[in-house]
């Protein structure tokens, strides 16, 4: 029950919390093949092409029937992948609607441990599909390389590069809202493994890629150096705030992140950046 309980959590917490909006599903074309999708959840990427569709992310099952008329409506059939950038309920809770009409979900192997904890064996919420370092999907006159980046958001995150369009899905290791990230350390995230994958990521694209976050408007590889600025500023001013083995209680009462100046989220407030973290620097 452990194990299950920080995920089921932080799933409540995002499913109620992190997107207020309950507006409909809308696209936003990136180039020919490839479109962001926005809404309830994080924000997905569907490739569109002469092999039929795919999918990146799913956000909640409420919103399948919403998310399927919107893909239809830029090519009429169905997804024939998923592919999953972390376990977290806002970007796998349709998967089992998208699996039961023909989708093979594909993530992590630690995304299927965390899926299989929460659902259960068998559960059609699974990844039919794992790997451990990477793949290639060949799809859509495209070689999509799907690459893990160890304990950045979570222990299963997935950074989606696609070559032919310049365009790279960041899941929430790349939260753009200007402010901090969720470090689930409970469910294996840390600060060094966010500034780590941002920073491989950087040095990967170019001036005219164009950066899908998880949350947020679509970016590029200036807002993303920017974003590995801010994340590594609030690391070095905890690591300050926490010399002389200074204990959590200490740390959030000397409030380090407020030199920051940055606004926070109602479910993710200043407070639990702090202790998250202080939990994943210690």
């Amino acid at each position: 029950m452990k194990k299950i309980l920080p995920a089921l959590i932080t799933s409540l917490l995002l499913s109620t919390t992190a997107q207020a909006d309950d507006g409909p599903v809308t696209a936003q074309k990136l180039s020919d093949h490839v479109y962001v999708l926005f809404g309830q959840g994080g924000n997905i990427a569907a490739s569109v092409g002469d092999d039929g569709i795919y999918i990146i992310d799913d956000q909640f099952a409420k919103l399948s029937d919403d998310i399927k008329k919107t893909i239809s409506d830029l090519k009429p059939g169905s997804a024939e992948f998923v592919i999953n950038t972390h376990h977290h309920g806002d970007h796998t809770g349709g998967n089992e609607n998208f699996a039961k009409a023909g989708a093979h979900v594909i993530a992590h192997d630690n995304v299927h441990k965390r899926l299989e904890e929460q659902h259960g064996e068998g559960s059609g919420f699974l990844p039919r599909i794992s790997f451990g370092h990477d793949l290639k999907l060949h799809f859509n006159n495209e070689h999509a390389h799907v690459v893990h980046y160890e304990h950045a958001h979570t222990d299963g995150d997935s950074v989606i590069f696609f070559s032919n369009d310049n365009i790279v899905h960041m899941g929430d290791i790349y939260f753009n809202f200007g402010s901090l990230p969720f470090v689930d350390v409970d469910s294996g995230g840390s600060v060094n493994g966010i500034l780590a994958a941002v920073d491989d990521v950087v040095k990967q694209i170019d001036d005219n890629t164009k950066v899908i976050p998880g949350y947020g408007k679509v970016s590029d590889r200036s807002g993303l150096i920017a974003y590995g600025k801010l994340v590594q500023s609030a690391k070095d001013v905890m690591l300050k705030a926490m010399q002389n083995n200074a204990s959590l209680e200490q740390v959030l009462k000397a409030d380090p992140l407020a030199e920051l100046n940055l606004e926070y989220a109602g479910w993710l407030p200043k407070e639990k950046v702090t202790t998250l973290f202080y939990r994943s620097l210690k």
